[in-house]
């Protein structure tokens, strides 16, 4: 293990600048970094495109729904794109629920099941072909018999990682019930390894999140639990009509998250008291990793329903510390904890620090916070222009992502209520918590605009999304979205314009450990334009897991003039003649060691 970091007094100068700005006396807003010199337009047409029949991508949730509003039932499901068999394509992951109640059975449904059955999890492999001429057919295959998957509980998340550092990824799933942690063999065969591994947990799980937070090369896990929900307290709340509605999480106590160390000999151990997570029950639903405080070792951001929001600040010691309330991001701007579902964090400015972004209940705008560099964080939500966009949607799955390659991080927000909209029960329909999802463009200088309108014909449709899981599933150059709807189809939206500009994409790796190594943050240097930084990480968005592959748009500029990599251990190294317009493996130790200033 890494020795842990000195102590810098950074808790008493976190706590003076806090109260400071409680005061009043709250920092100016920095100046808002310089837009693209030569400002680019979109192109015409669609951006996205709903690519799931065309590819075979046929995937349909079942949650199982008779009429009794288990407040479960209208809570997932999540999705994953993993590399699973090494061919250097994008898989996709669907979690699936099941038939809920005791005594029901599937003629109970007011749903009848669209898959084959046993409703289990289902993994489709992506026999991607790119044709001399460099077009491509983008083909996935049910691949689920024959992988030895047999995901059958009440699904709800999936994180993914290479947890025994064996070459292959792995699957964490999560559920209404047990969880499961499934190996994978590496000859396209996974064994649930769930009692090996230590990792089950019988409550509500949500979203998890692999990282390596003492830095001794094994990944550990982050579990979030949602709230102590099970059939037999099942509870009905009413809307302000008297109609039979969902209850919320306030219903229902909160419960804590989990911490699980790697042990290294394919076993975890539970180290959440040891680590300090343990002082606040609450309602996890959303997670993402970053190094918030730039101090070398990877945070966590927990975003809670209803309840104050977590920063759980690496201390380099093994243990954590929550300073959300310190930092700014435990509550909004007018001091209120919020409905908090989705996550994502990354550089939306460009000024070189992790911001956060997440989505929340209708009438309750999502948040933007940025980072001022020193983990202190201001919400810029309004100023963005992203409050009144969002204020009539219920956000889920959420990511920040460079939609049109212009270096410049948009975000996708995919939505569906959790309260019944009385207009569509009122019209017969059997799920009535319907909305169409949402994408944001970046302008630079603070400022987002709502482009749904120009997204396509798949951000038209009203549906109950849920996941998204982030990926350049077709290896052009931009990345795609898979989005799993709550008792629906998933979506596969294939990017239109990213790949029609100059791009740079990254696997970075080490080749003792034999994966990816996440947390791993890449700086690129062009020869015009701001720095631009991206970190390898699965995790973030909602109950699902991502391509830890980092992708950069150049935008206008000319091009990468070298790459500065900062490892999980914390050394840096660099590269240069970096190759534009495709994926190049950056491997630990091949690089330049570049030493901290």
């Amino acid at each position: 293990m890494t020795p842990p970091k000195a102590c810098d007094h950074r808790f008493r100068c976190v706590l003076a600048l806090a109260l400071a700005a409680t005061a009043g006396a709250c920092r100016p807003a920095a100046e808002d970094p310089k837009p693209p010199d030569a400002p680019l337009e979109l192109p015409a047409g669609a951006l996205f495109v709903d690519g799931s029949a065309a590819s075979g991508l046929d995937f349909v949730h079942f949650n199982g729904m008779s009429g009794e509003l288990y407040f479960c039932e209208m809570a997932g499901a999540g999705a994953a794109l993993f590399d699973y068999d090494n061919d250097g394509d994008l898989d996709a992951y669907l979690v699936q629920g099941h038939m809920l109640g005791p005594g029901k059975s599937l003629a109970d449904a007011l749903f009848q099941p669209r898959m084959p059955l046993p409703l289990v999890d289902q993994l489709y492999r992506n026999d991607l072909e790119v044709r001399p001429d460099g077009s491509r057919a983008l083909r996935f295959t049910n691949v689920t018999a024959q992988s030895g998957l047999r995901a059958g509980g009440y699904g709800m998340g999936v994180a993914t990682g290479d947890y025994d550092n064996d070459g292959w990824i792995d699957l964490y799933v999560t559920n209404f019930g047990s969880n499961q942690m499934w190996r994978n063999n590496g000859d396209g065969s996974f064994s649930d390894v769930t009692a090996q591994t230590g990792t089950d947990d019988p409550r509500w799980s949500s979203s998890a999140a692999f990282f390596d937070y003492d830095r001794d090369g094994y990944l550990d896990l982050y579990v979030a639990n949602y709230v102590n929900f099970r059939l037999s307290n099942h509870k009905t709340c009413r809307t302000q009509s008297g109609r039979p509605d969902y209850c919320g999480p306030q219903s229902y106590e909160g419960v804590t998250d989990r911490l699980l160390h790697n042990r290294g000999d394919g076993s975890f151990e539970d180290v959440s008291g040891a680590a300090g997570m343990l002082s606040e029950p609450s309602s996890g639903l959303g997670v993402v990793t970053g190094d918030f405080d730039a101090d070398g070792w990877i945070d966590l951001y927990v975003a809670n329903d209803e309840r104050r929001n977590f920063l759980w600040m690496n201390q380099g010691d093994g243990t954590f510390r929550n300073e959300a309330m310190l930092a700014g991001c435990a509550v909004n701007a007018a001091g209120q904890a919020q409905s908090s579902m989705g996550v994502d964090s990354g550089d939306l400015d460009n000024d070189g620090d992790e911001d956060l972004y997440m989505t929340h209940i209708d009438n309750d705008s999502n948040t933007l916070y940025l980072n001022n560099g020193q983990g202190l964080f201001e919400d810029r939500t309004a100023s963005a222009g992203l409050d009144l966009p969002t204020l009539p949607y219920t956000g889920f799955g959420t990511s920040f992502v460079d939609f049109d390659n212009d270096g410049w991080i948009d975000i996708l927000a995919v939505n569906g209520a959790v309260r019944i909209l009385e207009e569509q029960a009122a019209a017969g329909s059997l799920h009535p918590l319907a909305q169409p999802d949402q994408l944001f463009r970046n302008l630079g200088r603070g400022r987002l605009v709502d482009v749904s309108g120009r997204a396509g014909a798949v951000f038209q449709l009203q549906e109950v999304s849920r996941g998204a899981a982030l990926g350049d599933v077709d290896n052009d150059g931009d990345i795609d979205a898979l989005v799993s709807n709550n008792a629906g189809p998933a979506r596969l939206l294939i990017n239109q314009v990213g790949q029609r500009r100059a791009w740079l994409g990254l696997r970075l790796v080490s080749a003792e450990l034999k994966r990816d190594l996440l947390g791993a943050e890449a700086r690129l240097y062009r020869s015009a334009g701001p720095v631009l930084q991206r970190r390898a990480r699965s995790d973030g968005s909602y109950l699902s897991a991502k391509d830890p592959r980092v992708l950069f748009g150049l935008g206008a500029a000319a091009g990468a003039q070298r790459v500065v990599v900062r490892w999980p251990d914390g050394s840096s190294e660099e590269f240069g003649a970096i190759g534009i317009g495709r994926y190049t493996t950056l491997t630990q130790g091949a690089g330049r060691k570049v030493v901290p200033q």
